[in-house]
């Protein structure tokens, strides 16, 4: 089952079960999805679907710091619960143990020896946990292997 097919699912369940967030959240998917399809021209790999929803992940996740240093406590309730609902479409996370060791591998394919070589560490890096892992967490664990 498609991406799409499986939030039209998901958006009518939710409007059987009046659920306005998730409601709006799918919504809101689809439309990215949907612009990002035109913005091309063409239908939307599988790799492509998962660049969006890392997209709206990360937006989310933006959101939700810049909310908690403002303490603005019903914006944080609010996206925390649409972040939820973003992420149950993105594949399984790996875990931090995980990450580790695809770095490990990478860092001895790549050859690199120093933070200086970081950029080709994690250019060889991030196409292999794309959408299974934060850019974040993948970056501190390379700098951690490189130092």
């Amino acid at each position: 089952m498609s991406l799409l097919e499986r939030l039209n699912d998901d958006m009518k369940q939710a409007m059987r079960n009046k659920e306005k967030d998730k409601l709006t959240v799918i919504r809101m998917i689809k439309a990215s999805l949907q612009n990002e399809a035109i913005k091309l021209g063409t239908e939307l790999s599988e790799d492509q679907e998962l660049t969006v929803l890392s997209r709206e992940v990360k937006q989310r996740k933006d959101s939700l710091h810049e909310f908690e240093k403002a303490g603005r406590e019903d914006l944080v309730e609010k996206i925390r619960t649409e972040l939820q609902y973003v992420e149950l479409y993105m594949p399984k996370q790996l875990s931090e143990e995980e990450v580790s060791k695809i770095v490990q591998e990478t860092v001895v394919e790549t050859g690199a020896k120093s933070k200086a070589e970081m950029g080709k560490v994690m250019a060889a890096i991030m196409p292999k946990v794309k959408g299974k892992a934060d850019g974040a967490l993948v970056n501190k664990l390379v700098q951690q292997h490189l130092s």
